[in-house]
């Protein structure tokens, strides 16, 4: 865990801090998304994508080290099964928060933070990486030393290329 901001806390002490975490954590894998201040939310994401994480390795090692910090056993249970199967192909960002209104009473700034439900597209994979394939072709064309073929003209334009270089030696000649 990164080591906290130097200042307040979201609450009286670091210990209130982590159980106020830990409970909008379960609230979040419980219901899918909550409503909460904007500072409550992004100290909120990086631990609830951590614990995604440990659900998505599925061992034994990893459910303990969850219930560590989620103490409901059918939250834990919806997260290794429903949770972690949803978010398999995902191999990061499984939150997303959303600003909305501020509150009325107190005018503090509020978001959603909820789970990205939706399913990786693989088209948009495929077309990253054609576009990354295109960008290092591109590199490589560019490195490459372009070979330039001479073309042999015919004899009738041969003739006539050549007249006007002796027309101009001869004009040199004259005037010197």
């Amino acid at each position: 865990m990164p080591t906290p901001k130097k200042g307040p806390r979201l609450a009286s002490s670091p210990a209130h801090e982590r159980l106020m975490l830990a409970n909008m954590a379960t609230s979040l894998f419980e219901h899918g998304r909550i409503t909460t201040t904007l500072p409550k939310a992004k100290r909120l994401r990086p631990l609830a994508e951590r614990l995604i994480t440990f659900a998505k390795r599925g061992d034994l090692h990893s459910r303990r080290r969850v219930m560590r910090v989620i103490r409901n056993k059918s939250v834990v249970h919806t997260l290794f099964t429903h949770i972690a199967e949803m978010m398999e192909q995902r191999e990061g960002g499984y939150t997303r928060i959303t600003k909305i209104a501020s509150r009325h009473g107190d005018n503090a700034p509020m978001a959603i933070i909820e789970l990205v439900t939706e399913p990786v597209s693989p088209k948009q994979a495929v077309v990253k990486e054609a576009e990354a394939a295109t960008k290092v072709a591109d590199e490589k064309a560019e490195e490459a030393p372009v070979e330039e073929t001479k073309v042999e003209a015919p004899a009738a334009e041969a003739e006539s290329t050549e007249a006007p270089a002796e027309a101009a030696e001869a004009t040199e000649e004259k005037a010197e």
